[in-house]
């Protein structure tokens, strides 16, 4: 999974690095990145009889945030794990005419028991009762983003809303029945930042939360797992034109016109008035080919977008899809476009949170839970954020779930999710082995023959797992990243266009938000330069403007 080799390919300059280097290759458009985004542009120019591109993956694989391993004959799932709903979802519509959902969908029972750090369990009465009681806190927080009235004064935050409305839910109990109750919201409060994506839910800002657009029909998992969408996604593209290990180390959308200003909007400001007064001014018309300003027989030609990538390879393009994930535009935005993306641009990708979610899967070799038990949830005390994360971290770990009698799968987000990733896999194991044996009260529980949890904050081309809009971000962000950028005011089409998960207003953090945003980038380049000429045919006359008027000739 490592992709250390292509990342480290580029340590020199770039920019300056001519020695061996190699001709620069020619094409109409470069897609940076072939995860989900990127693979949606590209079947959606061939669609479009567009064969004049190339994809430009950092890794040595495709798929991006969508990964499986495969351990012993045993699959696991390290990236995306559902298929978000079904009504208007492109990626089960995928699913489905590729044969990879199944026809009749088996409803299996989803059995839990919550337990307490002293191993004692929780009624289920009282765990239906609050997960009934949040499921309303939290569509009232929703609720907001379409509504006209405000909260209370101070509350700004999700997570500030909910703990509101907690305190006021727990006020009718005694206090024993309170701090259960209380425990069990915790863990749910713990759930919520995984699916989010965030460190807590006091980062997600409550007037913005409503803006997820949630499809029906539930998670869908597929039987050959999420990773198994890869495959229909990836064959009609000719390998010669998905280049791996090929990390881009810098775009630049304006070669050529460097003496423009570099803090513009790039969406179609007067660039010739920006001009020093004493410069030959050759601005190319990119509607055309020719000149604009002057009839320089040097500039005749369309200006190209320059890619470069870190083994040194250079690639012209009339147009650049870049579907790299909001955390690398986090960490490279200031230095990967050339001239630097617009401020207001940034701005956003500042705003924006870009959160970590982990998974631990642990493996046995023999079964140890009940059978009809599906997920042991884990009801920890609300813990002191001033406490190192290091003596803390494994309390983010809410509940391990069953994917098999012998495999459980754990989640974790956040700064802990973070830290655990400094840890070696033996660490994690036996942290992990003794939360079971405390919850479960059973000392025999069996250490794991492996552990594997991914790294999704150490991976350099992404940086994190999914969007989340942040306090004082909105859908405004999300549409400002996804805001094309211009060569100049006279091109009829983009230099740089942006797509990814990131990119979706309603479906950020989903893979079908980064397949739609993908395709809708496309289609911007599938659009004629010009529209197509239309020609009227009037049977028995030459004369239009008779036929027009509705005058018959004798």
């Amino acid at each position: 999974m490592s992709s250390v080799a292509a990342d480290d390919a580029g340590e020199t300059d770039p920019l300056n690095n001519t020695k061996n280097a190699e001709p620069s290759r020619t094409c109409k458009i470069v897609i940076v990145g072939a995860g989900v985004a990127g693979l949606s542009a590209a079947n959606h120019l061939l669609k479009n009889n567009i064969t004049d591109f190339v994809m430009l993956e950092g890794r040595n694989r495709v798929g991006g945030r969508i990964i499986a391993i495969n351990i012993d004959g045993r699959r696991m799932e390290l990236g995306a794990n559902w298929i978000h709903g079904i009504l208007g979802n492109p990626i089960y519509e995928l699913a489905s005419a590729n044969g990879l959902v199944d026809i009749i969908q088996e409803n299996k029972p989803h059995s839990v028991v919550g337990t307490l750090p002293d191993g004692r369990r929780v009624p289920f009465h009282i765990l239906q009762e609050i997960y009934d009681a949040y499921f309303w806190f939290f569509r009232r927080c929703e609720e907001y983003f379409l509504c006209k009235y405000l909260p209370p004064d101070g509350v700004e935050s999700v997570g500030a809303h909910l703990r509101l409305e907690i305190s006021i839910y727990l006020e009718q109990f005694p206090e024993p029945e309170r701090h259960i109750r209380n425990l069990i919201f915790n863990y749910l409060l713990n759930r919520e930042t995984c699916i989010s994506g965030c460190n807590t839910m006091d980062e997600i800002d409550l007037m913005e939360i409503g803006s997820y657009t949630e499809l029906p029909g539930g998670n869908i998992v597929l039987p050959g797992g999420y990773s198994s969408i890869l495959g229909p996604l990836t064959k009609n593209i000719p390998d010669s034109q998905l280049l791996k290990g090929h990390a881009v180390s810098c775009i630049r959308w304006r070669a050529g016109l460097e003496s423009c200003s570099t803090t513009d909007s790039g969406l179609g400001e007067d660039l010739a008035a920006k001009l020093p007064a004493t410069t030959d001014n050759h601005l190319p018309d990119c509607r055309n080919g020719t000149t604009s300003l002057s009839t320089s027989p040097s500039r005749k030609m369309r200006p190209k977008v320059e890619v470069i990538c870190k083994n040194g390879k250079k690639f012209l393009a009339d147009h650049v899809i870049c579907t790299v994930p909001l955390g690398v535009l986090k960490e490279t935005g200031r230095t990967m476009f050339d001239p630097p993306l617009p401020d207001y641009k940034m701005d956003s990708i500042d705003r924006l949170c870009f959160g970590v979610v982990n998974k631990i899967y642990l493996e046995y070799e023999r079964p140890f839970l009940n059978p009809g038990l599906s997920e042991v949830l884990c009801l920890w005390d609300p813990v002191d954020p001033k406490e190192p994360v290091s003596e803390r971290w494994f309390k983010k770990i809410y509940s391990f779930s069953k994917v098999s009698e012998t495999l459980l799968l754990a989640w974790i987000s956040g700064e802990e999710a973070k830290y655990m990733e400094t840890l070696p896999f033996d660490a994690v194991s036996e942290k992990c082995t003794e939360i079971l044996r405390m919850f479960l009260n059973d000392p025999f529980i069996p250490k794991p023959k492996r552990c594997i949890n991914t790294t999704w904050w150490s991976q350099p081309f992404t940086r994190g797992s999914y969007t989340a809009i942040g306090i004082g971000a909105s859908q405004v962000d999300i549409t400002n990243i996804s805001h094309p950028l211009y060569m100049q005011p006279t091109c009829s089409k983009p230099a740089v266009l942006f797509a990814g998960e990131h990119c979706h207003p309603s479906f950020y953090s989903t893979v079908h938000g980064a397949y739609l945003s993908g395709r809708e980038a496309a289609q911007v380049l599938c659009v004629p330069d010009t529209p197509p000429e239309v020609v009227l045919d009037v049977e028995g006359t030459a004369d239009l403007s008779s036929w027009l008027e509705g005058i018959k000739l004798n």
